[in-house]
């Protein structure tokens, strides 16, 4: 039975949240209004619970479920079991947290009348923006 670790991060949107998982390659990610029990490898119901779930057939053979719990302030918490940190774990974490601000740009852009001009990762996987806006 795998120990569950929770990780605070700094997302606070849900579909943000959702779209950077999808993003990252989880085609089946669950968005619930209240808390759903998270599973372990075998099926069995954790007394942990989420918001935001990629469940474990979606993650590969011997994993358990991946989920982003909402705190009290509002942002989510990741809870990441002790045999997916190595795959998930910090390095997996900084991605998801630079595809969730890139979405967050781009969609605040958009909102504001901007166009993206240029979309560009450089070679150390920084990814730059170059926005344009037509005033008329």
């Amino acid at each position: 039975m795998s120990h569950f670790t929770r990780v605070r991060t700094t997302l606070t949107d849900t579909a943000t949240l959702a779209a950077a998982l999808r993003e990252l390659g989880f085609a089946e990610v669950e968005v619930h209004d209240t808390a759903q029990a998270l599973h372990g490898h075998r099926g069995d119901v954790r007394p942990e619970t989420a918001e935001v779930i990629v469940r474990r057939q979606h993650l590969g053979i011997a994993s358990n479920d991946l989920g982003f719990a909402r705190r009290e302030d509002g942002s989510y918490e990741a809870i990441v079991s002790e045999f997916d940190r190595r795959k998930y774990g910090e390095a997996w974490m900084k991605k998801l947290l630079s595809t969730y601000g890139y979405l967050t740009a781009v969609a605040f852009a958009e909102q504001h009348g901007f166009a993206i001009a240029t979309d560009e990762v450089e070679t150390e996987g920084t990814r730059r923006l170059t926005l344009r806006r037509t005033v008329v």
